[in-house]
């Protein structure tokens, strides 16, 4: 299985099962000097683990990150770092009944056919519990940016067709975090709980839209043609497993504008050229142009669900139906969020190394 390598200088390798004895990340290319903590990490574990709410799944984990080579008496040396995280709570019983029945929604089917065998027990490779490692990264991927005045924040703007007010970063930042959501206007959030509270009732789920902003980024990040920074932004968010689509700026919106609608006047900012507007999302041309990046994906339901569904015996090759027992979330999006903000982070880190805005080697300018 190749693929599970992301990024050019500031690269990352995930690895692991999500029944397996342990999941986690080697990052390649990390400055060195850097201080660094596990608790730095583990405080974007925390943000992403199960059981922190009632409307996630209760799979008991505590995702304690550890950190098994690449920094000595609390720095960065340069090296690969390596960070592990044990599964302890593992319960493969729900998943027997199905092994020879591809779930509706997963990736059961389509690895069975490519690879002619799969971890059956909880998704695998699939599952996402993969993202441990993305996230684990992303921590460090956020100390660097933070060290370059760069932010990179999510929030929940959508969830089964409850929408939130726009929110400005400031409310993303006091807002967010206050409620199981993850939604920046208060109000909204309640109703989104009380929606993903009514599906979980009734055996199904419910998907929605994360919108991830980075205020701080420089002009000039990123490629004109095919290494552009919306599109690297775009291919990192994608390849989140319920990501099913990805907006920058405007988006899917900028079909049904006008011109004069969509363009961002120019102007001068702090005595520097600036946009008066940000529809374009922070990048044109797929360069940075100095305004905060804007991006957005569409979450779909989670495919773990309760109602009755139509699948085949890979066995007798028969159709048959399965309903799906076992420990999922209702809604995925609010804890994809620190997901998202994760792939965002090693995308920009990566990109700002490229160009010449990071210094590979010490982090520095």
């Amino acid at each position: 299985m190749s693929g599970n390598t992301f990024g050019t200088l500031f690269r990352i390798t995930t690895w692991g099962e999500s029944h397996g004895p342990a999941v986690g990340v080697v990052i390649d290319g990390c400055p060195s000097g850097m201080q660094l903590r596990e608790a730095d990490i583990q405080k974007e574990l925390n943000r992403r683990r199960p059981g922190q709410s009632d409307i996630t799944t209760q799979r008991k984990e505590e995702d304690k990150a550890e950190i098994l080579s690449g920094v000595f008496s609390g720095k960065t040396t340069g090296a690969p770092i390596s960070i592990i995280v044990r599964n302890r709570d593992v319960d493969s019983s729900k998943y027997e009944e199905l092994r020879n029945t591809p779930r509706p929604g997963h990736a059961d089917l389509t690895y069975e056919l490519k690879y002619g065998i799969r971890d059956w027990r909880g998704g695998g490779r699939s599952s996402a519990r993969e993202t441990i490692g993305r996230v684990a990264a992303g921590a460090v991927a956020k100390k660097i940016l933070s060290s370059h005045g760069i932010e990179v924040l999510g929030h929940v703007v959508a969830l089964g067709g409850i929408c939130a007010k726009p929110a400005s970063i400031e409310e993303i930042r006091e807002n967010t975090e206050k409620n199981p959501v993850r939604c920046a206007d208060p109000e909204a959030a309640v109703g989104m709980y009380a929606m993903i509270q009514a599906v979980r009732s009734e055996g199904d789920s419910v998907g929605g839209v994360v919108e991830i902003i980075s205020p701080g980024v420089p002009a000039g990040v990123g490629e004109p043609v095919f290494d552009k920074l919306s599109a690297e932004l775009a291919r990192g968010l994608m390849s989140i497993g319920a990501v099913k689509g990805v907006e920058i700026g405007m988006g899917f919106r900028s079909a049904v504008m006008k011109g004069s609608q969509m363009n961002d006047p120019i102007t001068i900012k702090d005595g520097k050229p600036g946009m008066l507007t940000n529809n374009a999302g922070g990048t044109l041309g797929g360069i940075s142009n100095g305004e905060p990046i804007i991006c957005r994906i569409a979450v779909k339901p989670t495919p773990s669900i309760g109602k009755e569904q139509c699948t085949i015996d890979m066995n007798s090759m028969d159709e048959t139906k399965i309903k799906i027992r076992g420990r999922h979330d209702p809604s995925i999006p609010p804890r994809i969020v620190p997901v998202a903000e994760a792939m965002v982070a090693l995308v920009l880190v990566d990109m700002m190394m490229r160009g010449g805005f990071i210094n590979p080697v010490t982090g520095e300018k």
